[in-house]
């Protein structure tokens, strides 16, 4: 099994990853730190295989502890991180992150990368000497699943409206108040929201009105 600590300083995000790795034959996950201390002291009891780190911690850059466990060869990384400026990316993958998903991802998104991670591993777990050929397989399968494909039927562009949309606002929204706002279908919106929530991007909420039954709201969860 592949021990991976997860790196979140958002405990419902944390869970939702927690949810989608233990979905992944041959992953389990040992522990979740919320701050880069806590992580450090986590990797030192746990020793895990995988670390899934987020780039905005509350008392240190996920860059920093990135180059810190690099450094000490305590890890592999992954990044799971909002940050999606081309000098953070850059500077994750010079400190040693071996993939690098944007939030919101979807579960098959990072199952995928997980899944490729296992078997370049498995590629890399001898003690003999490697061939170029062999070192080649090696890196072609640590990317060869990795996608952005939106989920059947919706557009990457309009997913990506709704974030930023639901990210601004700071409050709850509701399908109807959504589609109202970016001029798109209520059962429009509906979906990209229910994609959104599933990938953990957002919290699903139920509000209450003075009649009728009550209806779903949506909030950006911050870190997502």
């Amino acid at each position: 099994m592949i021990r991976t600590l997860i790196v979140d300083d958002d405990f419902r995000v944390a869970g939702v990853h927690a949810g989608f790795v233990s979905e992944v034959p041959g992953f389990e996950v040992v522990g979740v730190a919320r701050t880069a201390a806590e992580a450090r002291a986590r990797v030192a009891e746990l020793r895990p295989d995988l670390l899934l780190l987020d780039i905005y911690l509350p008392d240190q850059s996920g860059l920093t502890l990135l180059v810190e466990l690099a450094a000490t060869n305590s890890a592999d990384t992954v990044v799971l991180s909002a940050a999606s400026d081309a000098r953070t990316i850059r500077a994750a993958v010079r400190a040693g992150a071996l993939n690098y998903l944007v939030k919101p991802f979807t579960r098959r998104q990072l199952a995928d990368r997980l899944t490729s991670y296992a078997r370049y591993r498995a590629l890399l777990d001898t003690e003999r000497g490697l061939a170029q050929a062999d070192v080649d397989r090696a890196f072609r399968v640590l990317h060869e699943q990795d996608r952005t494909v939106a989920p059947k039927g919706q557009s990457p562009a309009t997913s990506r409206l709704v974030s930023e949309r639901l990210r601004s606002e700071g409050a709850p929204l509701s399908a109807a108040e959504l589609a109202a706002q970016l001029g798109i279908a209520r059962a429009t919106a509906q979906r990209y929201l229910t994609a959104l929530a599933d990938a953990g991007a957002v919290e699903m909420r139920l509000r209450y009105g003075v009649t009728g039954r009550p209806e779903h709201e949506y909030l950006w969860v911050p870190g997502g």
